[in-house]
């Protein structure tokens, strides 16, 4: 029963310290808070690459476009 209730407990506080310790907590450990939920979020981000996607889309559309226009013979 103790280490169920120690680990509820350090992981209600890690999420609280997390989300709004750096509106709450005084200096030291606010910027402790903002700081390390800005490393995890930098740590998220890397996880997936950056995408290609809006590159990809706005190619295939030009080459549509162009298609099109060879089709109907206008510019």
């Amino acid at each position: 029963m103790r280490p169920k209730f120690l680990l509820t407990s350090g992981l209600i506080f890690s999420l609280f310290f997390i989300a709004v310790g750096d509106r709450i907590l005084p200096s030291p450990m606010s910027d402790a808070s903002r700081n390390l939920r800005a490393s995890i979020n930098q740590t998220m981000l890397g996880l997936f690459p950056q995408s290609g996607i809006p590159d990809k889309i706005e190619e295939r559309e030009k080459r549509v476009e162009d298609l099109w226009n060879q089709k109907t013979g206008s510019k």
